[in-house]
C-alpha cells in the first residue's frame, strides 16, 4: 500500500511515530560530556540524620519496640479504658499519644516521678496500675542528658538522644536492682535494657514512654515534674 493512499490522520500518526523513534536513537547514541583532566564529579551529601547516632547504639530488639510505639499506645489504652476509664480520663494529656510539644529536652535537676503501667500481657496482669511517686534526677554526663531513678528496688537509668522528630528524644538505658550502686551499661544485659521516647507535654511536665517493656504491661509511662530546691532528696 502506498503511503499517499492513506488518509491524512493516519499519515500524521506515522510521521509522529517515526519522529519519536529517531529521537530515541539519537538519545542512545549520545555520550556523556567529558570532564577536564584532574576534575572529579561532585556528589552533594545532606547533613547526617540525628537518629543515626542512637540507632548505632540501640539493639535490634529495642529499635523494633520503638518502631511499634503506635501499636503499643493503641492496645495499652484499649485495655486500660475497658477496666479503668475514669483513671485514664483523669490523667488527661499524660496518657494521650499525640500530645508532645516542641523542645523536649529537660532541665538538669531533681524531679518528682511516678509510673503508670498500661495494657495486659497475660491474664494475670493488671490493665491499669499506678505506682507510688519517687525521685529521679536529670544530669549532664559527657555532654549528654541522662536520667537516673534515685530511689526504689528497681532504678532505671539511661541517656537521652536527639531525634529527627522535633518533639521527642530517644531514651536508651538499663535497670539497677536492689542494692546495686550503679546500673549496668546499656547492652550489657539484654534482659535489663530499656528503650523509650521522652517528650514534653506541658510547661514543666515531661513523660518517658517505654513501649513493650520487659515486664507485665504493654506500655510504661513515667511522669516527670521538677522538684522545688528545698524539697529535693538529700
Amino acid at each position: 500500500m502506498n503511503i499517499l493512499s492513506l488518509n491524512r490522520r493516519t499519515r500524521l500518526q506515522i510521521a509522529r511515530a517515526t519522529a519519536l523513534i529517531a529521537l530515541a536513537l539519537l538519545a542512545g547514541c549520545a555520550t556523556k560530556p567529558k570532564l577536564p583532566p584532574g576534575v572529579t564529579p561532585s556528589v552533594e551529601v545532606g547533613p547526617p540524620l540525628k537518629s543515626e547516632a542512637w540507632k548505632a547504639v540501640a539493639t535490634d530488639a529495642d529499635e523494633d519496640r520503638l518502631a511499634r510505639l503506635g501499636l503499643a499506645w493503641q492496645e495499652a489504652l484499649a485495655d486500660a479504658k475497658k477496666s479503668d476509664p475514669g483513671d485514664v480520663a483523669r490523667e488527661d494529656k499524660l496518657l494521650l499519644p499525640r500530645s508532645a510539644l516542641p523542645m523536649p529536652a529537660p532541665t538538669p535537676g531533681s524531679y518528682n516521678c511516678r509510673m503508670i503501667a498500661l495494657g495486659r500481657v497475660t491474664a494475670k496482669d493488671k490493665p491499669y496500675e499506678s505506682f507510688r511517686p519517687f525521685f529521679c534526677y536529670v544530669q549532664v554526663e559527657d555532654g549528654q542528658l541522662t536520667i537516673v531513678k534515685q530511689t526504689g528496688s528497681q532504678r532505671p537509668a539511661g541517656r537521652l538522644w536527639e531525634d529527627d522528630e522535633a518533639t521527642r528524644m530517644i531514651f536508651l538505658g538499663s535497670l539497677a536492682l536492689r542494692d546495686e550502686e550503679a546500673p549496668l551499661a546499656y547492652g550489657d544485659d539484654p534482659k535489663r535494657n530499656m528503650a523509650g521516647v521522652f517528650e514534653r507535654i506541658a510547661p514543666f511536665k515531661w513523660r518517658l514512654v517505654i513501649p513493650w517493656p520487659q515486664s507485665g504491661s504493654k506500655l510504661n509511662i513515667f511522669e516527670l515534674t521538677p522538684v522545688d530546691f528545698a524539697n529535693q532528696p538529700k
